[in-house]
């Protein structure tokens, strides 16, 4: 061993005590943000299949919820609709006493310190559950955002912190801060999914969301998997249009573009853990294959490492609790 380096990095991986000195990634539940999935009726807690341990809830049951997002200290929650009734043109997106406004309303009594964030889209809402409005079997891009920022604006009206719009139409920033604006809602932010990608991983979610489209996919508006340089122009585009948080979706395939995303710009950066990573995740603990409370903190601080100042996450409550 003569003339062995003096240097070993082992020293301060020892112990426990030593390893969490030197860690150079928290996680931190603050961090994280809890997807919520509203149902209509009263009384109405629905298991997910896809996803264990998620349920719908109806927004009467929202404050039970609440009560325990509050009590673990996450950041916040993002909400989304399911509705009972459909049609063509969306309009339960956009309705003022719609699901999504009346659980924001729910929300700020319970909570009224907690960060509420709404997904704003169209295909929960729609007969054909695509993100933007159908003419003759084609995606229609500047009717859709007419549609998608008056949506922003029932839930603003209705006492959102922050909107996020997931649909991925072009302009639907500027269209919703524009709109926004002019009605004396400055103050509400936008959280742009920027980079979401035409992925395999979002299939429990559209379960949870009834959002799977009736014909097609999404791949002629959502990023393709292979492109890192597009990504990059759309998280562009939104913060010139004035997007206040950029997010990465999915998360765990794309921890190249969230750390690419963070290396470019100075606004916060949020990543969304998808359903089929909590999934597969799940599925696997279940058949003894991975240890789940591992598995799903090594994905958090990956995200985290790569970049993300937030999470939205499926894992939020759990992982609140490990840590």
């Amino acid at each position: 061993m003569s003339g062995f380096p003096a240097t070993r990095l082992r020293r301060l991986r020892r112990t426990e005590g030593l390893r969490s000195l030197v860690r150079e990634t928290e996680l931190d539940a603050g961090r994280f943000v809890l997807p919520i999935f509203v149902c209509e009726g009263r009384g109405r807690r629905e298991p997910i299949d896809g996803l264990p341990e998620i349920d719908r809830v109806s927004v009467d049951l929202l404050a039970d919820e609440l009560a325990e997002v509050v009590e673990l200290g996450l950041g916040g929650v993002l909400l989304f609709g399911v509705p009972d009734d459909k049609d063509e043109a969306a309009s339960g997106a956009y309705e003022a006493d719609g699901i999504v406004p009346r659980a924001i309303q729910a929300a700020k009594e319970r909570a009224p310190d907690l960060p509420v964030i709404t997904d704003v889209c169209l295909c929960s809402y729609s007969t054909h559950g695509h993100c933007g409005l159908v003419h003759d079997g084609e995606i229609v891009n500047d009717l859709s955002i007419e549609l998608i920022a008056r949506a922003a604006l029932t839930h603003a009206e209705a006492g959102a912190d922050l909107v996020a719009p997931s649909d991925m139409m072009d302009g639907r920033v500027a269209a919703i801060r524009s709109s926004l604006d002019a009605e004396g809602y400055e103050q509400v932010g936008i959280v742009s999914y920027a980079a979401k990608y035409a992925s395999a991983f979002y299939g429990p979610f559209r379960e949870a969301a009834a959002s799977t489209p009736s014909f097609g996919d999404r791949r002629g508006y959502q990023l393709d998997p292979a492109n890192r340089r597009e990504a990059l122009r759309e998280v562009a585009l939104d913060l010139e249009e004035a997007a206040d948080i950029v997010m990465v979706k999915p998360a765990m395939a794309y921890l190249d573009v969230v750390s690419a995303v963070r290396a470019r710009v100075d606004v916060p950066v949020a990543a969304y853990s998808t359903s089929g990573e909590y999934a597969m995740v799940k599925a696997a603990a279940e058949r003894g294959w991975v240890d789940e409370r591992q598995a799903a903190l090594e994905q958090l601080v990956g995200i985290r490492r790569a970049g993300a100042d937030m999470i939205v996450t499926y894992w939020a409550k759990q992982a609140a609790r490990w840590l």
